[in-house]
């Protein structure tokens, strides 16, 4: 399947970079500990973010719905848009087109 853009996927990993960053134990995804993320330097830790970007991107795709450590990330095809929430607010809609 895999998800519908009509932007530039830089601009698109851009933003989703910038919000699985604001989702509290984010790192979690890749089974990092605290003490791991904290030894990160803060390009090492963009690098990791932005791998867990391109992953969840390509992963809803497949499932429409990605736990992302104390959040979530949502494909809406129907909106042509990504949302990030966290518990019952969403931090940030990533527009698709």
């Amino acid at each position: 399947m895999g998800v519908r853009h009509a932007r530039e996927y830089a601009d698109i990993l851009k933003e989703l970079t910038e919000a699985v960053s604001e989702v509290e134990g984010s790192y979690t995804f890749f089974e990092m500990e605290e003490e791991e993320w904290v030894a990160l330097g803060a390009d090492d830790r963009h690098e990791v973010m932005e791998a867990l970007a391109d992953d969840v991107f390509f992963g809803l795709g497949e499932q429409p719905v990605i736990a992302v450590g104390k959040g979530a990330i949502t494909y809406h095809p129907k909106h042509h848009v990504i949302e990030v929430s966290q518990g019952d607010n969403v931090t940030r809609m990533i527009r698709l087109t």
